[in-house]
C-alpha cells in the first residue's frame, strides 16, 4: 500500500477509530476504507454518558424514535463502509483479514485495533444490577433513576462518583461502597481523594469506604432488595451499578500473535508489537485498548482511558498506516474531567505516577483545590477543583516533557500503570 490507495480497516467505532479515519482522509488516502463496530450506533462521545445523559432533566428527553446528541460529528467525504453491530471475532495478520461474528472477512492492507475497553462486572440487568460503558447501558440505568429509589454503587472512582451524584441529584437514596480508605485514593492521592469523600457526603450520599460488596441479594431470588458488604451489614437496594474499571477489549485478538497483556503493547508509534517485541507488520492500535510508552512515565507502557488521549493517538496511527518509513512518536500530555456535585474536577498528566503530591490550595468550603504531583523531582501531573484556569503553565510544562528524549531520565523509571477517567 503507498500513502494513498489500499485497502484500511479500523476495528472500533469510536472516538480513537473516526479521529483516525478523518486524519486518513485529510492525509490523501483515497483507497478502500472500512469501519466495524460491535455495536449498531454509529460513534458517539461517551463522557456524556455519565454526565449529560443521566442528569438531563426527564422533560427533555428525545422524543421516541429519536437519539440524543452525543453523536460524534461524520466529516463530509469520509466514504467509510460501516459494519456496524457485527463485532471483530478475528484478526489474521499474516493473512491480513479481519473476521466477523458473523463470518465476513474484510482483507486489508493496513489495520487499526480501536475496539475500546469493556466494563469489568458481571451485570444482571433484568435483575437490577447493572454496569455503564455504552449508550444503551446508560438509557437503561436512567430509566432506573427514579426519584425516592435506593442505589447502590460500586465503586467510587471517577465513573462510579459520576453516576452516585446524578443519581442524587436526581432524588435518590445512594450508598457508594468503596474498596479503599478513600475515594480516587490511588489514582490522584490521599489530600484530593478526602475532598472529593466530603463532596459526595455533603450531598447526602452514604459513602462506605473500607469495604467490598460480598453479595447482591434478591427478593424471591427476583429483583434486587439488598447488598451484603464484607463488614457484615447489609444495605437495601432497587438498583446497583457495578463501577468497578475496564478492561481493554483483546478477547478477539487472541491467537494473533500480538502481545494483549493489559492491552495491545505498542511501540511509541503505535505500531502493534509482538511478544517479542517485533513489529506486527499492518496493524495499529489506538485509544482505550492501546499500552504505548510515555515518556512522562520514564517510557514505561500505559493504558490511557482518556478522551483527548483517544482522539490524539487516532491521528498518530493514522500518520503511521500511511507514512510507515516516517512515523512520529505519540506525546500527547493527558487529560480528565469530572464535574461531581457542582464542582469542576480538572487534570493533566499521570497523577497516578506520583511518589510525591503538593497542595497549593485546599479550600473545601469554597470548592478551590489545586495539587501538582511529582516523582523523583519531576512534574507528572496536577489536578484543580474549580481553578481550571490554573492548568495551563503545568501542561506546558507536561508538554515540553513529554517532547523531550530526556525527561525519561529526568522523571526517573516509573512503575507500570493503569490510567482511567
Amino acid at each position: 500500500m503507498n500513502a494513498t490507495t489500499g485497502r484500511l480497516v479500523i476495528v472500533g467505532a469510536s472516538l480513537a477509530g473516526l479521529r483516525a479515519a478523518e486524519a486518513l482522509r485529510a492525509g490523501g488516502f483515497t483507497g478502500g476504507l472500512t469501519i466495524v463496530g460491535d455495536e449498531p450506533h454509529l460513534p458517539y462521545d461517551r463522557p456524556p454518558l455519565s454526565k449529560r445523559i443521566l442528569t438531563a432533566d426527564p422533560a427533555h428527553d428525545p422524543a421516541p424514535g429519536l437519539t440524543w446528541d452525543n453523536d460524534l460529528p461524520l466529516p463530509d467525504g469520509l466514504d467509510a463502509r460501516w459494519e456496524l453491530g457485527r463485532p471483530a471475532v478475528r484478526l489474521d495478520p499474516r493473512g491480513r483479514t479481519v473476521t466477523l461474528a458473523d463470518g465476513t472477512r474484510l482483507a486489508y492492507d493496513g489495520v487499526l485495533v480501536a475496539t475500546g475497553a469493556t466494563a469489568r462486572g458481571r451485570p444482571d440487568p433484568d435483575r437490577g444490577v447493572l454496569t455503564l460503558r455504552t449508550r444503551d447501558d446508560a438509557l437503561r440505568l436512567r430509566a432506573e433513576l427514579r426519584p425516592g429509589r435506593r442505589l447502590v454503587v460500586v465503586g467510587a472512582g471517577f465513573l462510579g462518583g459520576e453516576i452516585a451524584a446524578a443519581a442524587r441529584a436526581r432524588g435518590l437514596a445512594v450508598t457508594l461502597v468503596e474498596a479503599a480508605s478513600l475515594p480516587l485514593e490511588r489514582a490522584i492521592g490521599s489530600v484530593p481523594g478526602a475532598f472529593v469523600a466530603e463532596l459526595h457526603r455533603r450531598a447526602g450520599i452514604d459513602l462506605r469506604t473500607g469495604t467490598t460488596v460480598t453479595d447482591f441479594l434478591f427478593a424471591h431470588g427476583r429483583r434486587l432488595s439488598g447488598v451484603r458488604l464484607s463488614d457484615g451489614t447489609e444495605t437495601p437496594a432497587d438498583v446497583a451499578v457495578q463501577a468497578l474499571g475496564a478492561a481493554p477489549a483483546t478477547a478477539w485478538l487472541a491467537g494473533s500473535g500480538i502481545d494483549i497483556g493489559d492491552g495491545v503493547r505498542c511501540d511509541v508509534h503505535l505500531r502493534a508489537l509482538a511478544p517479542d517485541g517485533t513489529v506486527v507488520p499492518g496493524v495499529v492500535a489506538a485509544g482505550d485498548v492501546a499500552r504505548v510508552p510515555h515518556r512522562l512515565a520514564g517510557g514505561t507502557s500505559i493504558v490511557l482511558g482518556h478522551w483527548t488521549n483517544a482522539a490524539e493517538q487516532g491521528a498518530v496511527a493514522a500518520h503511521t498506516l500511511l507514512r510507515p518509513d516516517e512515523p512520529r512518536p505519540f506525546t500527547g500530555v493527558p487529560g480528565f474531567w469530572s464535574d461531581l456535585h457542582g464542582a469542576r474536577i480538572r487534570s493533566v498528566g499521570l497523577p497516578a505516577l506520583a511518589d510525591e503530591v503538593r497542595v497549593h490550595e485546599h479550600d473545601l468550603p469554597g470548592r478551590h483545590l489545586e495539587v501538582s504531583y511529582h516523582r523523583d523531582g519531576g512534574l507528572v501531573g496536577a489536578l484543580t477543583v474549580g481553578r481550571t484556569g490554573r492548568l495551563v503553565p503545568y501542561r506546558r510544562r507536561l508538554e515540553t516533557a513529554s517532547r523531550d528524549p530526556a525527561s525519561s531520565a529526568a522523571h526517573g523509571h516509573a512503575r507500570p500503570a493503569r490510567v482511567r477517567s
